[in-house]
């Protein structure tokens, strides 16, 4: 097995057969072989460099109702809120003195945030802080939409696919999303220029090692610029919440695996995989992965953005999760830099 990922080292492709021998036949020993080939790549691109991006949740609401996630429309025990904008300036302003020039604007797919409040938010967080990257993370839109934000100073976009197989996404969503949409939706927001982002779930109901390996395929397609994927871990207030979560061990694999397919790529260690390990962000970066994105959302609301059970971080001030982060970092022979950590390809 080592010589596939020798081979996938030195040309940074391998075909879908190739891809599943190693994943279904991924060991400690195998695992261990594939991260030190990734720090490698990930080190001759990014040095020992981890860039930090400010996380704002600014609403659970969600017109949608994923059977995998905690702010589905139909979870009525959800504790909903939206923060003003007024609210995401005062998380940036705190963000920007602890050295954050990235800030991510994460929700679900809020009806009362329209594209007219968004690209109002936008223009206000570009104007304020020029040097920073702004990132979008609130799902499927028209090209119109994408572009108005795009024009108003958004850097970034973050979609997740969740899965490169149709039937798989068939049994992981409700009759109303279309996993073609949501491809198209990534095209649409690679034409119009942003630093496209996009992810899966390790281990969801229902997906298969060949489900692994097509993801793999599907990436080096793409060829996104970022890509965020974590364990799956249920949550109790949905229709998956008796299904067993991914392992951090098959994360942390298909981590290197991607640092090997697709060498530039921002890769952040999630705090999904965080939840599952103590150690689990750490592990993540010497798999490969060389983002981290703290929590700048304010404390009262971080407990209801709960995506999965058993979320960290909902409790601590945002300087405390920056000082947290670097120290972790720090412990395994990291720098955390505060630069806005582009893409290398992204002609910033």
């Amino acid at each position: 097995m080592r010589e596939l990922i020798d081979k996938l080292y030195s040309e940074h492709s391998l075909s879908r057969e190739e891809y599943l021998r190693l994943i279904t036949r991924a060991d400690a020993q195998l695992s261990e072989y594939l991260f030190e080939k990734a720090r490698e790549v990930r080190k001759a691109v990014y040095g020992n460099d981890v860039y930090i991006r400010g996380l704002i949740e600014f609403t659970n609401y969600c017109k949608n109702d994923c059977l995998y996630c905690g702010i589905r429309r139909s979870n009525k025990n959800a504790e909903r809120y939206r923060l003003t904008k007024d609210d995401i300036l005062l998380c940036c302003k705190e963000g920007y003195e602890l050295g954050f020039r990235t800030f991510v604007l994460q929700g679900g797919e809020d009806p009362y945030f329209t594209d007219e409040r968004m690209t109002d938010i936008i223009s206000a967080v570009k104007t304020r802080y020029p040097d920073c990257a702004l990132t979008l993370s609130i799902g499927e839109k028209s090209h119109e939409s994408y572009q108005a934000f795009f024009d108003a100073g958004a850097d970034r976009y973050l979609l997740r696919h969740e899965t490169a197989d149709p039937q798989h996404y068939k049994k992981l969503h409700p009759a109303g999303l279309s996993w073609q949409n949501r491809i198209n939706c990534l095209y649409d927001l690679k034409a119009i220029g942003y630093q496209v982002g996009c992810g899966f779930m390790v281990g969801s109901p229902y997906q298969t090692a060949e489900n692994l390996a097509d993801e793999l395929i599907f990436l080096k397609k793409l060829s996104p610029h970022m890509v965020g994927i974590g364990p799956f871990i249920a949550h109790h207030d949905t229709p998956f919440s008796n299904e067993k979560s991914g392992t951090m061990e098959m994360t942390l694999f298909m981590l290197g695996l991607i640092r090997l397919t697709l060498p530039e790529v921002l890769l952040p260690s999630t705090t999904a995989l965080g939840t599952i390990h103590p150690l689990g962000r750490e592990k993540g970066i010497m798999a490969g992965a060389n983002v981290v994105m703290p929590n700048l959302s304010p404390v009262s609301v971080r407990k209801k953005y709960l995506l999965y059970d058993n979320k960290i971080c909902t409790g601590d001030e945002s300087a405390q999760c920056r000082e947290c982060m670097q120290n972790r970092m720090r412990s395994i022979g990291y720098n955390v830099v505060t630069g806005r950590g582009d893409h290398p390809g992204a002609g910033v």
